[in-house]
Parts: C-alpha cells; structure tokens; sequence
C-alpha cells in the first residue's frame, strides 16, 4: 500500500513532456498522424500551424491584389472606352460636315428645280465642290454601305464610298429642271443622309460609365433635327414655289418639322448650358418670328400663287436658322471635347493611383508575410508552454476537485464554484443514520493516541468503502460518530403526477428509495462492523449502535473558510436519539422509518415498544432485523477483503 501511494503520488507530480505524449499517441495507432498534425509539441503539428498562420494573412493579400488587377482591368477599360467616345466625336464630325454639304446640297437643288432654274441662291458648282472637299477631308471612311435609289429606274442600291462618289456625280449630271423632279431629288438626298446619320448615331454609344453620355445623345438629336428641319424647309419651298403642297407631301411635312423641333428640345434638355446659346441665336436672328409664321401658314397648306421671292425669302431664312443650328453642333462638340479629356484626365489619374496601389501591396506583401510568420514562430513557442503549464493545471484542478467533492457533494460544490453562495434548501423526505462504537471511551482511554486513530481510521475507512455501493451520502464523522442521509443533494423519491385541484403547486417528493437505501446499507455497515477487534482485545469485536429516522430536513452550506454541508431540523435530532437509546448491535428505528419500510417492503423489523427519548417524551420504536431472504451473518472468519484497511504510520524518531 505504501510504495502504491507514493508511486501515484510521483506520477501526478511528474509533468507532461512531449516524449510523453508522443507514447501515449504511438500507442493509440493511427490517431498519431491527426493528433501530431494537431499537436505544437511536434515539428510536424508546428510546421502546419505556421503555414495556417501564413495562409491566413495572405488571403487577404491576395484578395487585395486581385481587386486593384481588377479595378486596374476597369480603368484601362474605362480609358479605352472614353479614347473611343473621342475618337467617335472627331469620326462624328467629319461625317457631320459631310452630311451638312448633303443638306446643303439638297437645299440648293431643291430651290434650283422649285424655281425652273430661274433663280439660284448661289451657284450649284460651288455648292458640289464643298461637298466633295468635305468628302475628301474625310480622315477615314467608316466601312459602311450607303442605301441609295437610282434616279433612273428607281432600284434600290447599296454602295461603298468610291461607288457612293460615282452615283453622287451621275446622279448630279442628269439634274435639269425638265426632266428632274423634287420627289426624286428629295428621295436620294434623303435616303443618303438618312443611311450616313443612321450609321453616325449607332457607332457612337447612347451609355457609358463616364459623364459623357449626355452630351452625345443631345449631340445625335441635334443632328436628326437639323436633317429633319432641312426637310421639312425643301417641303417648304415647294409650297412657297408652287403655292400648294399635295396630301403626301404635306404630311411629310408636317412630320419633319415636329419631329426636328421635339429633337432640337430634347437636345437642349440634354445639355442645359445650350439653352442659353440657343436663346441668343433667336434673339439676334432677325427672321426667327419669321420662320414661326411661315411654319404657321405651311401647316394650313391654303392654296395660293406660286412666288419665287416668297420661296427665296423663306429658303434663305431657313439656311440662315440651320446653319445658326450648325454653330449650335459646333458648340456642342467643342463642349464634348472638353469633357472627354477631362474624363481622360481623371482616367489617367485613376490609372496612377491604381498602379501605385498595386506597387505598394506587391512590396508590403512579402513584409507582412516574414512579420506573421516570426509572430507565429513566437505564438508556437508560448502555446507550447502555456499547453504544458494547462496540463499541469488540469491535473492539479482535479485533485483539488476531487478533494472538494469528498468535504462537499459535487452538485453543491460546483454550485459553489460558480455563484459563490449556496441557499439552504428544504427536503420534504430524507432518512439518516447515526452510528457510535459502544464503549469507545473505555476503548480510548486504555489506548494511545496513535492507535485510537488508527483504529477509527481503519473502520470508517471501510465504511466509505461499503457506502460507495448506496445512494447516500455520508454528511460528517466527529469522533466515534458516523452519519449519512439519503434523498439528498439529489432528490431520490418518485414525483407526483401534479394535481388537476391545484395546478400551481410545487412537485413533491414521494416514494422511499431513501428508506431502502439507508436499511439496506445499515444492516450491510453492521454486519461488517463485526470483522473488527478492540486493540488490546483481540478477541472482543467490534460493536456499534445503529439509530434511523426519515422525515424532512433543511440543508445548507455553512462556514466561509471551511465550509461544511450541515442538515437541521428535529429529524436528525430524532435520528441521534435513535441511536443513543438503542442497544449494541442492533439497529434502531423509530415508528416513521418503520411504517416507511413497511410501505416498501422486503424489510424486517420488531417492536420495541414505548422508550422515554430526551427532548421528545415517550417514542413508540421498532428494530430493524433484517432483509427479507437474506441469511444473517454470524461467522467472522473470512476477512481477506479488509486486510489492507490498516493505515501504515509513519515513525518519529
């Protein structure tokens, strides 16, 4: 017994190493691979948590590098984008001037045949030559096929640029007032200006990410509606020059020139910096009240003489309002330009700052990384300590807990523990049991010190022993005394069902498993009492005096510096009593306990009788024999099972 406790006490003082660990996991098997891949104490375990460690930072690193590639991405997108707006703008103007001289050219041709060829605003050669040097100006010529209708047969044809330049100088060799016709002259300049505009407006991009979008969408309206007010002015002259517009001709008239109005408004309401130059062409433009009354009339469409003045009148002061709109277009580029390069600027800016931040995360990186790795490193060698010293730790908290829980029962201790104060707590059913050694004064007196310990020492040390087997739980000894109680901490009864009569009634405890435990374990404490010698007599046994009594109690944790789990109340009066008055070897019971048995069964029990007990008068009181079936035990002969109950002592010298 001796070598036994202090082999368990060396090894519980002996701390964890990582030799250690490392048999305990070769004996576990395949566990040992997790377990040191899990492990600090291992170079293994140690190698995959740094490289956790490093991963860790670096995900957001390369989180950051992939969003500023990414945002890098966009703003060269966005630069591409914004060099392609401003490279539609100057495509945009070119083949705006070209369509202009178209427009012009149409105007001129118009007016040439309205008039008979009488008169001639200016000279048709001039007016060809403008539009072929606008063609010529052209840096390039989008690859397009223009949409043109032969003057002859009226087939429809669809031409690239040196064919287009072929049928515009057929086209105009067969113009004479005799055989030509306005129809005509008006559907090939049209359709040619309508398939150049058509490509104009759907190269250049409605929506973008920059701030440009609007202007380039007031910049196509403007374009539709100087074509469609050039229009509408060639119905015009036909009117003015022939006094009358057929039904077909009036309602393309009319369709013109409120579709070239509503375009002009929507371009204006694009840009509202064009509002005030618009303003200050109809203001300084001498005929703009003019063209509103002309407009007026034409849309009566009344019949009247044919005049080539009035037709001249109102044909120069429509140029005169489209090329004031043309300087509109000029303004409205000049402002477009203006704004792609200011876009282009802050592209630019936006480029520097994103390579700059690119630049600064791929040079920070590699420092952050060698940072995280020596805090790992570091981290790895306090974890390893800080595990050790958490082992050591645990060992030493379970001792101390097992100690606490052998002074207190474990519900109450950690209870305890965890809110510092415990309230008493009332039990409605709990049975006792007191027990003395008879004679144990005369025992202790004829004894030295040393062996009255080891005496009592050796009988109780069998008594927790023997208890272990039962619910009880053992409240104190104080000298020869023994007590235990069952039915507490932990409630041991059955519940009631709770009454249909009184739904907000507290459970309550019944049953008597408490009753059966503390017989059981009385009659099994008294039969092995009997195994026991007095010192000096080795031929007396050992006799003790058993008392129980069931009934409620109150319990509670008393005491701050040794605390004590204490019962109170007159049952545990009545329990001692039981067993002052009882008689050696026997156990004494009082009329509760017996009548508490009697309701479980399995017990036997004898009358007593009518005793007087201190402080409670005359007690009716039954003995507790012994179980039912059970054969009692006389023979003490066997006593093999508590042959090392004898504490060893050590020697003073």
């Amino acid at each position: 017994m001796k070598s036994r406790v202090n082999h368990t006490d060396s090894s519980s003082i002996k701390s964890v190493s990582s030799e250690d660990v490392s048999t305990q996991q070769n004996y576990h098997g395949n566990m040992c691979c997790s377990a040191e891949a899990k492990n600090p104490a291992f170079k293994r375990g140690r190698q995959l948590q740094q490289m956790q460690m490093i991963i860790l930072p670096f995900i957001p690193i390369l989180a950051l590098i992939v969003q500023t590639s990414y945002e890098m991405i966009e703003i060269v997108s966005y630069r591409m984008e914004v060099t392609e707006i401003e490279n539609q703008v100057t495509m945009a103007t070119d083949l705006g001037k070209v369509v202009t001289r178209l427009q012009q050219e149409r105007s001129d041709v118009a007016f040439y045949i309205y008039t008979n060829g009488i008169a001639l605003r200016r000279n048709l050669s001039d007016t060809f030559f403008e539009t072929d040097l606008a063609l010529d100006n052209m840096s390039s010529w989008p690859d397009i096929s223009i949409r043109t209708i032969q003057p002859n047969n009226g087939e429809v044809t669809w031409l690239n640029m040196s064919e287009f330049r072929e049928t515009l100088q057929e086209f105009r060799a067969n113009i004479s007032t005799e055989d030509s016709t306005v129809p005509q002259i008006l559907r090939w300049y049209t359709t040619a200006n309508a398939a150049l505009l058509e490509h104009l407006t759907n190269q250049i991009k409605d929506a973008n990410k920059s701030g440009v979008w609007r202007f380039l969408l007031s910049f196509k309206n403007l374009l539709r509606s100087i074509e469609s007010l050039d229009i509408s002015s060639v119905y015009g002259i036909n009117y003015y020059g022939r006094g009358y517009l057929k039904p077909d001709s009036y309602i393309k008239y009319v369709q013109h020139d409120i579709l070239g109005r509503d375009l002009l408004n929507g371009s204006l309401h694009f840009v509202p910096s064009l509002k005030v130059i618009y303003r200050n062409i109809t203001l300084t433009m001498r005929s703009y009240g003019n063209i509103t009354q002309w407009s007026k009339t034409i849309q009566k469409n009344l019949r009247r003489e044919g005049n080539v003045a009035d037709a001249r009148s109102y044909y120069e002061s429509m140029a005169y309002y489209i090329d004031e709109l043309r300087k509109l277009q000029r303004a409205l580029r000049s402002i477009i330009r203006n704004e792609v390069q200011k876009v282009l600027q802050s592209a630019d800016n936006m480029e520097t700052f994103g390579i700059a931040i690119l630049v600064v995360v791929l040079i920070v990186s590699p420092i952050i990384i060698i940072l995280v790795r020596n805090a790992a490193a570091t981290i790895q060698l306090y974890a390893i300590n800080l595990a050790h010293k958490a082992k050591e730790l645990k060992r030493e908290k379970r001792k101390s807990d097992s100690l606490l829980f052998q002074m207190l029962p474990p519900t109450v201790a950690t209870q305890l523990k965890q809110a510092q104060t415990v309230p008493a707590e009332y039990y409605s059913a709990v049975t006792i049991f007191f027990s003395d050694i008879v004679g144990f004064t005369e025992i202790a007196a004829e004894c030295t010190p040393l062996e009255v310990v080891s005496f009592l020492n050796a009988i109780y040390r069998m008594f927790d022993e023997r208890i272990e087997c039962y619910d009880v739980y053992k409240i104190e000894t104080i000298g020869d005394s023994y007590m235990v109680a069952s039915g507490l901490p932990v409630k041991n009864g059955v519940p009631y069902i709770r009454s249909l009569f009184r739904p907000n009634a507290e459970w309550e405890m019944a049953g008597n498993k408490h009753v059966a435990e503390i017989a059981t374990m009385a009659l099994d404490l008294l039969d092995a009492s009997g195994y026991f010698s007095i010192p000096h007599k080795a031929n007396e046994p050992v006799q003790i005096r058993c008392g129980i009594h069931t009934g409620p109690v109150v319990a509670g944790i008393v005491g701050t510096k040794m605390p004590r789990y204490c019962l109170f109340g007159d049952t545990v009066n009545t329990a001692s009593r039981m067993e002052s008055t009882g008689e050696a070897l026997k156990i004494h019971i009082s009329a509760e306990m017996n009548e508490a048995l009697v309701k479980v069964g399995g017990f036997k029990t004898e009358h007593r009788g009518l005793i007087d007990v201190k402080g409670k008068g005359l007690m009716d009181t039954y003995w507790l024999t012994c179980k039912e079936g059970a054969t009692p035990k006389n023979s003490h002969g066997e006593v093999a099972w508590f042959a090392d109950m004898k504490p060893v002592y050590l020697k003073i010298v």
